[in-house]
């Protein structure tokens, strides 16, 4: 399979997750300003997912740029990240509809933690390829911003059942430190 293929594939996935995540926003019944307003949980849900998908859809495309090969593992791998992804508009959908109660919450960090697993696997495999770029390997050196993300997810899910507003608040950070792409996959990307 090509690499234009596989991100073809990829985009087309991403892009069902959102459109499903936005389809959970319901218009209020009535025609009032404090109507709208009870929706802000769903909403800040939605936003909050909304940047997640548009980080890892950035970032996923400055990965597949640094690709010369794509193998079996590298498609599993890939599939492996679409599928967390894929998740993400269930548990956004169940923590704004119970404005973020602690189960929800814990579940919406899981549905963050599993496709920052997924990508870091999904980099590996790439680099693991014989014939690829050595670019990318030299770029994302220790990866750092990577490992500090799934450790914020680790230490978010278990908040979130004793002080949900704090995770999200880290979940926010996190989202924070990755809003301006990955300048590792920038310069792999180019080089």
């Amino acid at each position: 399979m090509s690499r234009g293929r596989l991100e073809a594939f990829s985009d087309g996935v991403l892009a069902i997750v959102i459109t499903i995540m936005v389809l959970e926003l319901v218009p209020p019944h009535e025609s009032t300003v404090e109507a709208l307003v009870e929706l802000w949980p769903k909403f800040l849900a939605y936003v909050m997912s909304f940047i997640y998908i548009g980080i890892y859809w950035v970032n996923h495309h400055h990965l597949l740029h640094t690709t010369k090969t794509v193998t079996a593992s590298v498609l599993w791998a890939n599939m492996h990240l679409l599928f967390w992804l894929s998740l993400v508009p269930f548990t956004t959908a169940w923590m704004g509809e119970n404005e973020f109660a602690p189960i929800p919450t814990a579940f919406y960090g899981a549905s963050l933690f599993m496709p920052a697993i997924a990508f870091t696997l999904l980099v590996l495999a790439i680099t693991r390829v014989p014939g690829q770029s050595d670019a990318l390997s030299q770029q994302l050196g220790r990866d750092l911003k990577g490992k500090i993300s799934i450790g914020g997810y680790a230490i978010g899910i278990p908040l979130a059942l004793a002080a949900p507003l704090a995770a999200v608040a880290l979940f926010v950070a996190i989202a924070a430190l990755w809003f301006m792409p990955d300048r590792r996959l920038e310069r792999a990307a180019v080089a």
